[in-house]
């Protein structure tokens, strides 16, 4: 009870403010990789007088225009002088500006129930663009936010939907870009578990990989002919057999959330879950 009225009394600070409200920076960067001005919302802790050479980790949200507010509010709060049980933080929210191109792995035409679509309206289009927006964050991005803001090494790559399966291809083919993961409601189903194979082909037994990864679903995928909730069922057994040595991982199922609703609840439990074993120094 004490968690869902904490997550409650945030989601209605942040629904009673417009989008990207929360103090900080907004940035544009002239992506060189991407080739196209990028939108940055950057959330970091109040100055501290007693320490004012303090640093502090930095989460890095993709679809940082729908959950940027969110994310700097939970940082907020769980990391404040009465509550302490996460350390402060740095937010940096990407908005999107071609979500598919830069969030999927692959390019595809088959759509969620894996049926092709050959259209030229197509939403699927243009897709394939992750591993390019990868490289925008780490040889771009990441050195920016060290450059201006006084950070730690640690960091966390969080993401929603195809920011899900954006964070897991990260861990899989760039585990070394970031030492957390969160993958809430990871679309699985894109061309055809692309993800999930390329999973079952990097994890094999034996793997180590000194990795945090919080990964989750809601009620989707249940009442339609999709495979999304038993496609995580399959990552997670995938992992629990393949033992892979050193990744803290937990898999989490909101059975009376939606798609949309549970990154409410999924992100606030990834922070939590992350720093669990957190202590101020």
């Amino acid at each position: 009870m004490a968690k869902a009225l904490v997550i409650l009394l945030l989601l209605f600070s942040v629904q009673a403010k417009a989008q990207k409200t929360m103090p900080g920076d907004v940035v544009i960067i002239a992506s060189k990789i991407l080739q196209e001005n990028r939108t940055v919302y950057i959330h970091y802790p109040k100055p501290d007088s007693s320490n004012i050479n303090k640093r502090f980790p930095v989460l890095y949200l993709m679809d940082g225009e729908s959950h940027f507010d969110m994310l700097a509010q939970y940082a907020d709060y769980l990391s404040r002088w009465d509550v302490k049980a996460i350390p402060q933080m740095i937010v940096v929210g990407v908005a999107n500006t071609k979500r598919t191109r830069d969030l999927t792995p692959s390019e595809s035409i088959f759509n969620y129930y894996g049926k092709p679509d050959t259209s030229a309206t197509s939403w699927m289009r243009p897709s394939g663009g992750n591993e390019k927006f990868l490289q925008f964050i780490s040889q771009e991005l990441i050195p920016y936010v060290d450059s201006n803001y006084k950070t730690i090494s640690y960091k966390i790559l969080a993401g929603h939907s195809f920011g899900g399966i954006a964070s897991i291809n990260c861990l899989l083919t760039h585990p070394g870009m970031f030492d957390a993961y969160v993958a809430i409601s990871p679309s699985f189903w894109w061309d055809r578990e692309y993800v999930l194979k390329l999973a079952d082909k990097r994890l094999r037994e034996g793997t180590v990989l000194y990795k945090t990864l919080f990964y989750s679903d809601g009620n989707e995928g249940m009442d339609d002919s999709s495979t999304f909730h038993t496609n995580l069922l399959t990552f997670d057994s995938l992992l629990s057999v393949r033992k892979i040595k050193g990744l803290v991982r937990t898999y989490k199922y909101y059975p009376t959330e939606t798609h949309m609703t549970e990154p409410v609840t999924a992100y606030y439990d990834a922070l939590r879950f992350i720093f669990k074993d957190w202590k101020e120094k």
